[in-house]
């Protein structure tokens, strides 16, 4: 799992700040990035899991890609597959 701090925006579509007697217009907003590698048979429980913590009810919930991983290997060991992840 990683979980990066960026910057971005959907329907929000950003808002307006004063700084120094100017308005500015800042269109990206401070969201939070997960990613999270797991086995297929696990896909399906960590979507319902993330959807139930992170789910407001409100613009700006975010969404869920899931894609498929062609292959994991783990560097120091050389494991392959499942035993990657």
């Amino acid at each position: 799992m990683t979980v990066s701090e960026v910057k971005g925006f959907g329907r929000q579509k950003g808002h307006t700040e004063i700084y120094r007697g100017s308005e500015y217009t800042v269109d990206f907003l401070p969201k939070i990035k997960l990613e999270l590698v797991v086995s297929d048979a696990k896909a399906v429980e960590a979507v319902g899991v993330i959807v139930k913590t992170a789910k407001t009810g409100k613009i700006g919930d975010g969404k869920i890609f899931v894609s498929a991983v062609e292959e994991a290997i783990r560097i120091r060991t050389e494991e392959k597959g499942d035993s990657a992840v």
